[in-house]
């Protein structure tokens, strides 16, 4: 008969699983815009103005994925246009 592995054994299986991460594969496209590559760079972190923000291409990761942001005054989906996004 199989012995068993421990409950807490399993659960930190389970535990770790959840924080580890498919390697991430390159774009097959070769003529990917930066825009794209550094996508990978940016997280969603609770900043939601432009103040907050050190491009554009911030900005626009953070109106296009993170909830609540206060980016977009004229809703014409250009992010903080006076400072960063001309």
């Amino acid at each position: 008969m199989k012995a068993e592995q421990p409950l807490s054994s399993k659960l930190t299986d389970k535990v770790k699983g959840l924080f580890e991460s498919a390697p991430k594969s390159e774009p097959n496209n070769a003529t990917a815009s930066s825009t794209e590559r550094n996508t990978e760079n940016f997280v969603c972190d609770g900043r939601v103005y432009c103040s907050q923000m050190r491009s554009c291409e911030e900005a626009t990761y953070f109106i296009n994925n993170c909830p609540d942001t206060k980016m977009d005054g004229n809703n014409d989906g250009v992010p903080c246009e006076k400072q960063w996004c001309r």
